[in-house]
């Protein structure tokens, strides 16, 4: 008899000699070694003999496979740099494939190849050498032979630019304004931190700051480019009286005409004021994007420097501009200044003077998104991004409270900012967080007044018409 089931004998007894005969049922077995014992035994038991059958089960041969992975390359330079070398997988499998030769041929003067033969796969490899090729496209073909099938083709590309035109160099600044008349008496600003203007208007009246827009056309796009910000997000007022044990918010100084000017080194200086500066001592920087904001009590400058940091004798800063709140200022075309949209900060902000003494804000504020479009309409000059997305705010765009919004339940002090945002809007002037509304760090805030604007909802406003956008 036999064990396994493999092994079918023919007959299962016999008297005297003979021949033992049995077939094998092998087309379910695996590659490997199989031993399977036949028991011969006389009909008495008195005697046994044992037979091995051992079967071996070869693999099937597996044919030949062979890959070239990538089936190209490409690689630009500048004319006269040196090219980089490259590499490409050859994957040679089946039986037999480590014993498969294959040899490597190109057909340009400059591709070298690092080995140009071998044996089962490899990393092919070549460096791309003098003498490279003058400007233009120019393609080489890497072949690969081998027993293991038909050749394989690499397309090796390389791109050779020309040497970029140095920069043009960059316009010269423009001239510093005019000195502006004296200002009417009893409309002198007051020295000091935050200092009151007394209801002189910053810029001209004709300025786009100081233009009302609450019946200006609604822009097309209104919708969406509000919907993407979030319609239920509330804005925040980015200011106030005390956050981390003090003021929070930017602050202005009113300094006096004769105060030592200063120079400064700027990381910007192709595009900010050469100054010099009127830094006070002691200067109340914003924490954060270090803003110091300064205004000259008579010559009536404004004077904005971005990322301020040193001290006398080593004032540094990102950017600067001066303005003339007189007469005006228009940043050159592209320019940023103390701000990302080339945009005064100070006549945009939410003043505690305009709001506790006048009781009335006659001009547009500033606040930040966190996405904005590369792109910037009048009033401002620059943009900061690279998106070109038609949801996103470009710098300058203009939004408004809607004119249905009931404010009659907020405090009388919060009510003199919603009528402001309807009837002059506010103005995106940086990236930063959505619909956060700029205004001076000043102590004499009440918050929780301030905070009642949170109430007020991405959704109740709508952007005023774009005009003049720039996004070339």
């Amino acid at each position: 008899m036999a064990r396994a089931a493999r092994t079918v004998l023919e007959g299962s007894g016999g008297a005297g000699s003979g021949l033992l005969r049995w077939q094998r049922q092998t087309a379910a077995l695996a590659a490997g070694l199989w031993v399977d014992t036949i028991q011969v035994q006389t009909a008495d038991g008195s005697r046994t003999v044992l037979v091995y059958d051992t079967v071996l089960v070869t693999a099937a041969p597996v044919p030949l496979s062979i890959t070239l992975t990538p089936t190209s390359r490409l690689v630009t330079i500048t004319e006269g740099d040196a090219a980089p070398g490259d590499s490409a997988l050859l994957a040679i499998s089946g039986t037999g494939a480590e014993a498969v030769a294959w040899q490597l041929t190109s057909r340009r003067a400059w591709t070298h190849a690092v080995a140009t033969s071998g044996v089962g796969s490899a990393v092919l490899r070549w460096t791309r050498s003098a003498p490279l090729p003058a400007v233009g496209t120019w393609v080489d073909t890497i072949t690969v032979t081998s027993t293991a099938g038909t050749p394989l083709r690499l397309l090796d590309s390389l791109v050779v630019v020309a040497v970029p035109p140095p920069p043009p160099p960059p316009p010269p600044p423009p001239p510093p304004p005019p000195p502006p008349p004296p200002p009417p008496a009893g409309v002198r600003p007051d020295l000091g931190l935050n200092g009151s203007f007394h209801g002189r208007r910053l810029l001209p009246a004709d300025d786009l700051w100081n233009r009302p827009v609450d019946t200006a056309q609604v822009d097309p796009n209104s919708a969406a480019i509000l919907g993407a910000i979030g319609l239920t997000r509330g804005l925040h007022p980015d200011f106030g009286a005390n956050y981390g044990g003090g003021p929070f918010g930017i602050p202005y100084v009113v300094v006096a005409d004769a105060t030592p000017r200063s120079t400064l080194l700027f990381d910007y200086a192709d595009e900010s004021d050469a100054g010099p500066y009127p830094i006070p001592a002691n200067p109340v920087i914003e924490p954060g994007d270090r803003h110091l904001l300064m205004v000259t009590q008579d010559e009536f400058r404004l004077y904005e420097l971005f990322f301020v940091n040193g001290g006398p004798g080593s004032w540094t800063a990102g950017s600067g501009a001066i303005w003339d709140l007189t007469n005006g200022t228009t940043r050159p075309a592209g320019w940023t200044s103390a701000d990302a949209a080339g945009l005064p900060i100070l006549p945009g902000l939410v003043r505690y003077d305009e709001v506790a003494e006048l009781g009335v804000i006659e001009h547009a504020l500033r606040f930040t998104v966190s996405q904005t479009r590369r792109a910037y309409l009048p009033p401002a000059r620059h943009w900061a991004s690279s998106s070109t997305s038609p949801l996103r705010a470009p710098m300058g765009m203009r939004v408004r409270l809607k004119a249905s919004y009931d404010i009659s339940g907020f405090p009388p002090h919060a009510q003199v900012v919603l009528r402001a945002l309807k009837r002059y809007g506010m103005i995106v002037a940086d990236n930063g967080s959505d619909f956060f509304l700029s205004g001076t760090a000043d102590a004499r805030w009440n918050d929780e007044v301030n905070n009642t604007l949170k109430q007020v909802k991405v959704g109740d406003f709508e952007v005023v018409r774009m005009v003049g956008v720039v996004s070339q």
